[in-house]
């Protein structure tokens, strides 16, 4: 078995597994149930957390260069160790390269906007159930519900930032410092795709004022070739007469 088997098996298995991830983790940290439904959640967590190591070890052992490949894919190992970064992998049958391919222009933007709304969606909800996991309970926290932490994360990757809610933990200030580092690339992206849709429009327009100059320019030539023709037939020589070795003007035609 080689690398791209076990994924094509694996992929699904581990977006729902990731999805399995957020709900318990959300109810945990949101709800805080009693003993019994707390340490179940606790298992489905944990039982997740192997789901993905196990993934990651198997992707490592089948790469034709493991040491080639453990470099350039840390992401792997991130939604290994972060918890925050495993609800991601719901964006994995989406990735960047699958959005973009086979489709005109404007498909193309359509299907890049969704999926940076997406992936906007999903590290704002994430890093906020972090962020509260992290604060609530410690000293001086100002974060201590789910929709103060919902406004922080907001405010934080837009980069307004008013200053009213902030993490105080290390934890806390980790997991905002990697919101910031995502909200720069999600407004990087969506200023890029604006860009180029401003571009193209602008393209579109000249190319078409182009086309009915063009036109424009074709329709007068024509229209003055055809007077040019009408003139030449009024002033060329009639046929001679006979025996006065002149030329006998023919009759001339009223223009158009």
């Amino acid at each position: 078995m080689n690398q791209e088997t076990w994924r094509k098996y694996s992929e699904w298995p581990l977006i729902g597994a990731a999805f399995l991830f957020l709900a318990a983790y959300s109810v945990l940290i949101i709800v805080e149930p009693s003993a019994p439904y707390s340490d179940a959640l606790t298992f489905v967590i944990w039982s997740t957390w192997a789901a993905f190591g196990v993934d990651y070890i198997i992707k490592l052992l089948l790469a034709p260069r493991p040491g080639r490949w453990f470099i350039r894919h840390p992401f792997e190992l991130l939604m290994v160790v972060l918890p925050v970064m495993r609800p991601l992998r719901l964006l994995r049958p989406f990735t960047l390269r699958q959005v973009m391919e086979r489709a005109p222009g404007t498909a193309i933007r359509t299907r890049f906007m969704a999926y940076v709304i997406a992936s906007a969606i999903i590290l704002i909800y994430t890093v906020a159930l972090s962020v509260l996991s992290f604060e609530k309970g410690a000293q001086n926290a100002n974060i201590t519900t789910m929709g103060d932490s919902l406004w922080w994360a907001m405010v934080t990757i837009t980069t307004i930032g008013y200053g009213d809610f902030y993490p105080v933990t290390v934890l806390g200030r980790w997991a905002a410092a990697a919101l910031m580092v995502g909200g720069f690339v999600v407004l990087s992206m969506v200023t890029a795709a604006v860009s180029s849709w401003l571009v193209e429009s602008v393209a579109a327009a000249t190319d078409a004022r182009k086309e009915a100059d063009a036109a424009a320019k074709s329709d007068e030539l024509a229209r003055l070739t055809a007077q040019i023709e009408r003139l030449q037939d009024q002033l060329a020589p009639g046929p001679m007469e006979p025996g006065s070795g002149q030329t006998r003007n023919k009759p001339r035609k009223e223009p158009d």
